[in-house]
């Protein structure tokens, strides 16, 4: 596994979040890119499932930015996640820039820890039943590991089965 990409800003945030933390596992590179959910799960040699997509939408009115923790096997309910952001408007997908500016985090290494205080995120409880799970670590070839529940307690996520459907 590649060294290289340990000393990205962004994936040193999230190491420092996790060494915070006191979670027992690191952040790891990769050789190969995990920038999908697909991509992740082979060079981890693990089920799609496991691998944790997090993404941004925009929601309400005004609109503000909502992280959906999710299954990599799984698709966002988008209305269910609007729905769970007490939006009554659908989400909307935002570009790079705003999710940059938003989680300081460029698409393909978004981290689901260390966002910015004040961002509402939301678990998909499909991911409990996977004994770990793998998450993006601030860029394309850098990811840890956690228990899902461990999970949930580092993003100060609000555990939902409402958000996936399978896909």
């Amino acid at each position: 596994m590649s060294e290289k990409h340990l000393s990205h800003p962004s994936v040193r945030h999230v190491a420092a979040c996790l060494q915070a933390a006191a979670h027992p596992h690191g952040v790891i590179a990769l050789d190969d890119t995990a920038r999908s959910a697909a991509e992740a799960a082979a060079a981890l040699g693990v089920e799609t499932g496991a691998i944790v997509k997090t993404l941004m939408f925009m929601a309400g009115r005004p609109e503000a930015p909502v992280i959906a923790l999710v299954a990599g096997d799984r698709q966002c309910d988008v209305a269910a996640l609007a729905a769970c952001a007490g939006s009554t408007t659908p989400c909307r997908r935002p570009d790079a820039a705003a999710v940059k500016a938003a989680t300081g985090y460029a698409i393909g290494g978004v981290s689901p820890i260390g966002l910015p205080e004040g961002l509402r995120i939301f678990m998909d409880s499909s991911l409990m039943r996977f004994p770990v799970v793998w998450a993006a670590a601030g860029h394309p070839h850098c990811v840890f590991q956690a228990a899902p529940a461990a999970l949930a307690t580092l993003a100060s996520a609000t555990l939902t089965d409402e958000i996936s459907i399978t896909g």
